[in-house]
């Protein structure tokens, strides 16, 4: 699973909300997907039957699916995976997700700002970790800066992969790119429509660098 993508994947997040499943049909036939993250809607917990069609969406695309925070309902439901979010003690949940899921499942993790955490998480065996700029910071370009900051200092020194979460633009994508990110993870809009304009435009956008969207599971 620290085998690094041909090209640079594209990754993307859906929430369980209205019309989940639209959109990621939409994200689906925009552009090759390398994985999907399932999310709960705003404030809720993901439940079962919200994640099933999902997973059956993905299976039947080809594409690996994660969900978020999740463990031991991944393991019910089979899904590939979980992707654990920034946290206070991200060494601790990394562990406690690789006892439910076992050798076999993918556990990615956010490191957050961290660089001594992502460096103990990779040594522990996560199978990417990944910097974000998340929404809820107000100052856009210094959480864009700094995401790209550590992404440039990882890429060229780690095995282990790198997933650039939040991104909102094609530019961004081909910079993130361009500074060695193994996969962009996009978290796909409310509609089909913005859904698939949205991946279609961070694709084309990674083809005019020359640096193509894979397939390839993180």
């Amino acid at each position: 699973m620290t085998e690094r993508p041909a090209g640079c994947g594209l990754y993307a997040v859906v929430d369980a909300g209205p019309a989940a499943g639209e959109r990621l049909a939409a994200a689906f036939g925009a552009a090759p997907l390398a994985a999907v993250l399932i999310a709960p809607a705003a404030g809720q917990r993901l439940s079962a039957a919200e994640a099933k069609p999902l997973l059956e969406r993905a299976r039947q695309a080809g594409v690996a699916a994660l969900l978020l925070e999740e463990a031991a309902l991944a393991r019910t439901l089979g899904a590939d995976g979980v992707h654990l979010a920034a946290g206070d003690d991200p060494q601790a949940a990394y562990r406690a997700a690789r006892d439910t899921l076992g050798e076999g499942g993918v556990v990615g993790v956010d490191a957050g700002i961290s660089r001594h955490a992502a460096m103990v998480l990779a040594e522990a065996g996560a199978d990417y970790v990944g910097f974000g700029a998340p929404p809820h910071l107000k100052d856009r370009d210094k959480a864009r800066g700094r995401r790209e900051d550590l992404v440039s200092w990882w890429a060229p020194i780690f095995e282990v992969p790198c997933v650039a979460f939040d991104v909102e633009t094609g530019e961004e994508a081909r910079q993130l790119a361009a500074a060695g990110a193994e996969y962009v993870a996009v978290t796909l809009p409310a509609d089909a429509p913005a859904a698939r304009e949205l991946v279609s435009a961070i694709a084309r956008s990674l083809a005019k660098t020359g640096i193509e969207a894979g397939r390839t599971t993180p």
